[in-house]
């Protein structure tokens, strides 16, 4: 039986892993990227890195990748109501993101990181090892062992470190469901889509058309399940009828049922269920639930935290766990802990979001106000320019504070992520999400 051992084995070579190896490489660590697939590979998303997302690029020394740069955001709202949410240049991030394939970013990112000597590893990470109380590695299809000071899960939604090291609570993850396709429309403008399949009863989720990479668009719905995943079929069932949607509101210039194979996948939002971090293994980018719970962008998310287990391992082996937590509260919790109560409130209430929906798109025709909801809905408080709309912002976040507060999702992050405390640690490990 073969073996290795590693400062530190990444399991799941995304975004998120392949920046946290990328990161480790780079200040001498001995890396294992484990990975299933052989890249270059697909994967479902909407192929758009924000503001933030091409910022950490810069920060990691990585190549801008090659796509199409967008700005503004056009919401749809349910009548057919448009409004304009404008991109700015931030102190920290640039004034627009840039549709790039997945094929191409992932790529992009695996071969920056074994350029910095990460070591490629080809397989599953199927049967956990232990030492004591502490995983140690996994062992892999065709018995090869895998061991390693720390193990850093960065295998998606369904993550298998994540549920093997006990830090999953099935019943609290909110869950959703996303599946996309190509269609040959141009879209000019990324297009959010408060969607009302009948007459104010709006769909239990998001739609989207984004600007293709290399022209056409990316288009696709998305539906929050919360912790019932049985419910994540109907995305894929409502996909045509909302392609259908887009076309008679003069998004899509014809008719399509998708030019490309239709792709899909979970998303696991809001950090709400998942302990980030514990003992010797660090959750990032998805298997952390580092999705936004309100329009879906994981990207930025995913590179951010990969570099910040990568920092916190590399700073302060001794407490990277307590380092870790820390940065992740830092960077997220003020909004997280607002969008995942929102999206808690509103699933399952179509009437209640179908009144939000046109709500919203009246009102965001005020400038302060669609230049706020752009700031907290893409997550750039923190680094947007001190003016009219940074204010709004600020406000709809302290309003949000205070109303979700008796909320279960902020019991969750105060008992996981206390302020000068370790938190939750392992919790029960589930049968399977």
């Amino acid at each position: 039986m073969s073996g290795s051992r590693f400062d530190v084995v990444v399991v799941g070579s995304g975004p998120a892993g392949s920046a946290a190896a990328l990161e480790l490489a780079r200040a001498g660590a001995r890396v294992g990227l484990v990975d299933k697939a052989a890249f270059p590979r697909d994967k479902a998303c909407g192929d758009i890195v924000g503001p933030r997302g091409l910022q950490v690029l810069s920060e990691l020394a990585v190549p801008r990748p090659h796509g199409r740069d967008v700005s503004d955001i056009l919401v749809l709202g349910p009548t057919g109501r448009r409004v304009r949410l404008p991109s700015r240049e931030g102190v920290t991030y640039p004034g627009h993101g840039t549709a790039v394939t997945r094929v191409d970013l992932d790529s992009l990112l695996h071969d920056a990181a074994l350029e910095e000597g990460a070591t490629p590893l080809r397989g599953r990470a199927d049967e956990p090892l232990w030492d004591g109380d502490r995983l140690d590695g996994y062992r892999m299809h065709g018995s090869r062992e895998v061991r390693a000071d720390f193990v850093i899960g960065a295998d998606g939604a369904t993550s298998h470190v994540a549920r093997t090291a006990g830090l999953v609570d099935a019943r609290r993850v909110l869950w959703g469901f996303a599946v996309r396709t190509y269609v040959s429309s141009d879209v000019d403008l990324p297009v959010i889509s408060f969607w009302e399949p009948s007459s104010w009863r709006a769909f239990p989720g998001y739609g989207w058309a984004f600007p293709g990479a290399g022209g056409g668009a990316n288009v696709g719905i998305g539906i929050a399940t919360l912790a019932d995943r049985t419910a994540g079929a109907r995305a894929a069932r409502a996909l045509p009828a909302f392609l259908g949607h887009l076309h008679r509101q003069g998004v899509l210039a014809e008719p399509t049922t998708g030019t490309a194979g239709h792709l899909g996948g979970w998303l696991k939002m809001g950090m709400v269920g998942t302990v980030p971090a514990e003992g010797r293994v660090l959750l990032v980018g998805d298997a952390a639930g580092l999705v936004n719970p309100l329009q879906g962008e994981g990207i930025a998310q995913a590179l951010g935290s990969g570099r910040l287990a990568a920092d916190a391992i590399v700073q302060t082996p001794g407490d990277a766990v307590g380092r870790y937590r820390a940065s992740l509260k830092a960077a997220h919790l003020p909004y997280h802990r607002v969008a995942a109560a929102l999206q808690v409130a509103t699933a399952g209430r179509p009437h209640f979001v179908a009144a939000l929906g046109r709500l919203l798109v009246v009102a965001g025709r005020i400038d302060a106000i669609a230049g706020g909801w752009s700031i907290f809905w893409n997550e750039l408080l923190d680094g947007a320019p001190a003016n009219r709309h940074r204010a709004v912002a600020r406000a709809m976040t302290r309003v949000g504070r205070i109303l979700s507060a008796p909320t279960p999702a902020a019991a969750w992050f105060a008992a996981t992520l206390p302020a000068g405390g370790r938190g939750r640690g392992r919790v029960a490990v589930p049968s399977g999400p």
